[in-house]
C-alpha cells in the first residue's frame, strides 16, 4: 500500500472454486489477481492437507485493519458496490473507527450491474478521478473478481480488495453469524438456516467437489500431479500469508 502500486485481492472459498470450474471469464479474472486469500475455512483445510500454509482471512474481516491501515499511511479510499445508503453508514462507522481516513468516493452501481461494462467504465473512470489508491469492492463474486480486475489494469495506481458482504455487515443492512459459530467453522450452517431457499444447492455444489478437491491436496502432498481442474491456488497464497502488513505486496 505504502508503495503506490496497483493491485487486486480476491478472497477464495468453496462456492468461488465451483464458479471457477463453470465461468471462463471469472477464471480469466482471478488470474489477473495479484494476491488471493482464503475465505472459508475448507479452502484452509485443503491447503494445509496439501502441505502448504494458509490461515483463514475473510473479506469482510479485512475491512477494518485495511482503513486503519489506510489511515495511518494518509491512502485515500473508494467504496464501490451494495447501496448508497450503506455506503454512507458504513463510511460514517470506519471514519470514527478509523483516524485519519480519507473516503474519497462512494459508488453504487445501478441494478444489473454489469463490470464489463459502460456502468463499470464510468465508476473506473470515477474512482480514478478520485484520487484513490484503494478501493474497496463489495459487488459479491463473480462482479466484484471480474470488476478489480478490470479496474485495476485501467488503474494501476490503486488496490481493488473484493469484500463481499463487508459493509453491509458494518452498515446493519446484513448480519453476519455470531462470532462463536465462526470460531466452530459453522458459519455456513448459520446461514443456510436463514436463507435455506437461496443457498441450498450452493452448498450441494460445494459438497459436490470437497471428495475430489481432497484427493487432489493429498496427491500434491505425496507428489502426484493434481485430479481436481481447480485446488487452492499455491503461489498466490504463499504469497498473501494470510496476514495483513505494511506493505501492499502482504495481505
Amino acid at each position: 500500500m505504502s508503495a503506490r502500486r496497483g493491485y487486486a485481492v480476491a478472497t477464495l472459498n468453496l462456492d468461488h472454486m465451483v464458479k471457477l470450474r463453470r465461468d471462463p471469464s471469472f477464471r480469466a479474472a482471478y488470474d489477473q489477481h495479484t494476491h488471493v486469500v482464503a475465505d472459508g475455512n475448507p479452502v484452509v483445510w485443503l491447503h494445509r492437507l496439501a502441505g502448504h500454509k494458509a490461515e483463514l482471512i475473510t473479506g469482510s474481516d479485512l475491512v477494518e485493519p485495511l482503513l486503519a491501515l489506510a489511515g495511518r499511511r494518509n491512502v485515500p479510499v473508494a467504496f464501490l458496490g451494495s447501496t448508497k445508503a450503506t455506503l454512507e453508514v458504513a463510511a460514517k462507522w470506519l471514519s470514527e473507527r478509523c483516524p485519519g481516513i480519507r473516503i474519497v468516493a462512494q459508488v453504487s452501481p445501478g441494478l444489473g450491474f454489469d463490470p464489463t461494462g459502460c456502468e463499470a467504465d464510468a465508476c473506473i473512470a470515477q474512482i480514478g478521478l478520485s484520487g484513490a489508491e484503494l478501493c474497496l469492492v463489495a459487488l459479491g463474486a463473480p462482479k466484484q473478481e471480474i470488476f478489480a480486475a478490470r479496474a485495476a489494469d485501467k488503474l494501476p495506481g490503486c488496490g481493488f480488495v473484493s469484500i463481499g458482504a463487508g459493509l453491509d455487515f458494518i452498515a446493519g443492512t446484513q448480519t453476519r453469524a455470531p462470532e462463536l459459530a465462526r470460531r466452530l467453522a459453522l458459519e455456513w450452517l448459520w446461514r443456510l438456516a436463514k436463507d435455506r431457499r437461496r443457498l441450498t444447492r450452493r452448498y450441494f455444489d460445494c459438497a459436490m467437489i470437497l471428495p475430489t478437491l481432497t484427493i487432489s491436496a493429498l496427491r500434491e502432498r505425496l507428489g502426484y500431479p493434481p485430479v481436481a481442474k481447480h485446488v487452492p491456488p499455491k503461489r498466490p497464497l504463499d504469497r498473501a500469508g494470510g496476514r495483513v502488513d505494511e506493505s501492499h505486496q502482504q495481505y
